[in-house]
């Protein structure tokens, strides 16, 4: 067997696109099985070059250094969606293996292509429409055409939280975003779920329970996750059907996060998908028999796919930089969270903190959800994420 058929032969190339936090998860979970990740991204200092030394550095959204580096591969995966898909269609073109495929990434990377896309499929998402701007947001509302309070999302390039605008009235229109963009009704939201589903080239299909999100109010990315959601079975089942639905639509080989509302009437909305890992998916890594990075790799290398099975309950909070901190990362209270049972930290190893941003993670495993919500809060509470500047 050759290497381009044996992924576990010494000679085997995975490439990833992208070596931010998820890369080096990545490649920790690449590292079980000595199989060597190979990843591009623009400095080897980011997160994924402290784990792999087959980092190289360049830029995963210009066509030159995506053709270069894919041309080298046998598989190429990605950690983040807005890659140069122009050079993958043409490594596709020529042979490679590309997991998500070109032309999913194009669908999923477009917010609004990605609404047509259920609209077309059928799968339930918020009604809403497409505008080229806010002047025409602003025309659709005087003619009546949409209705205050509504939801505008950039259609690419919105990420963990930018690119989302809450337009409740007429005070705020001022906050419109430029650009083309979707318009969405407001939801009117009981809680908002998230399922992890792989699928990999053999058609095997797994999910994983569905978690809840708890949102930041002010920076609008995940605070807190729980698993198991607080749903009914029945719920939690129709949850797993609606994600393999999604994953199935879109044909996709490898991790899909899809994101949903559950309305105060009980309907499920599909709010918008991520082809990677995902921030819904970290708490996998303890609670789970099979973390979503091994899971990531098993798909996209047409392995068997592990169990999804939890073995614990657990709660998962984002450790966020402190407001008013911008500088070299110091991590007041580490001390005062090892000590407590059941607490795993996972650090990303970025540099500089900023406010909000995503500088590593911790899952609380416990024998409940309630009782590893508490510890979680004690974590969100203990840990400062602050610059001596």
């Amino acid at each position: 067997m050759d290497s381009k058929a044996n992924p576990l032969h010494p000679d085997f190339r995975l490439g990833v696109l992208g070596g931010g936090q998820l890369g080096k998860m990545l490649a920790l979970a690449a590292g079980n099985w000595h199989l060597p990740l190979y990843v591009l991204d623009a400095s080897r200092d980011f997160p994924a070059g402290r784990v792999t030394p087959f980092f190289t550095e360049g830029d995963f959204q210009d066509f030159d250094d995506v053709y270069r580096f894919g041309s080298r591969m046998d598989v190429i995966t990605i950690e983040i969606e807005h890659v140069n898909t122009d050079a993958l269609r043409r490594l596709e073109h020529e042979g490679k293996t590309i997991h998500p495929a070109p032309a999913q990434l194009d669908i999923i990377k477009d917010k609004g292509a990605q609404k047509l896309f259920y609209r077309e499929k059928g799968i339930p998402t918020a009604p809403f429409q497409l505008f080229e701007g806010p002047d025409a947001i602003v025309a659709a509302l005087r003619a009546g055409r949409i209705s205050l309070p509504f939801v505008q999302k950039s259609r690419t390039a919105g990420y963990d939280g930018r690119g989302v605008s809450v337009i409740r009235n007429e005070e705020s229109l001022g906050n419109l975003l430029p650009g083309a963009c979707v318009v969405e009704e407001m939801v009117d939201i009981d809680k908002e779920l998230a399922v992890i589903v792989a699928r990999n080239a053999s058609g095997q299909v797994v999910a994983y329970p569905a978690v809840e999100m708890a949102f930041n109010p002010e920076a609008n990315l995940v605070e807190f996750l729980f698993c198991p959601a607080a749903v009914s079975p029945a719920l939690e089942r129709e949850a797993e059907a609606l994600a393999i639905r999604v994953i199935e639509a879109y044909g996709l080989c490898g991790l899909l996060a899809v994101e949903m509302f559950l309305d105060k009437k009980g309907k499920l909305l599909v709010n918008e998908v991520a082809p990677r890992p995902h921030n819904s998916g970290h708490h996998t890594i303890d609670s789970c028999y099979t973390s979503q990075f091994e899971q990531h790799l098993r798909a996209v290398l047409d392995l068997p796919l592990g169990s999804t099975r939890m073995k614990s309950a657990s709660v998962m909070v984002n450790l966020l930089g402190a407001e008013g901190h911008e500088g070299p990362a110091i991590y007041e209270g580490l001390e005062q969270c090892l000590a407590m049972e059941g607490v795993h930290l996972h650090l990303y190893g970025k540099s500089i903190t900023k406010p909000f941003r995503k500088m590593g993670h911790a899952t609380v495993v416990a024998d409940t959800t309630e009782e590893a919500a508490g510890r979680a809060r004690l974590v969100m509470e203990a840990l400062r994420i602050v610059t001596d500047r």
